[in-house]
């Protein structure tokens, strides 16, 4: 059952516009791009994020 703050947090994401997504990717691929992103200091859905921004910039 969820707690309160886990309630909150949810309404707050979904008032903030996030969401969840799932994708299935080799292990090896997954496990290189989490080093990469903690030798670089950043997170994973923030590099994802700015990746994600940058092709759709190209494809305009």
């Amino acid at each position: 059952m969820p707690t309160a703050q886990t309630k909150a947090t949810e309404k707050w994401q979904k008032k903030a516009g996030y969401m969840t997504k799932g994708f299935k990717l080799k292990r090896e691929l997954a496990d290189e791009f989490k080093e990469a992103c903690e030798k670089a200091g950043v997170s994973q859905a923030a590099q994802i994020s700015k990746m994600m921004r940058e092709f759709i910039d190209e494809q305009k």
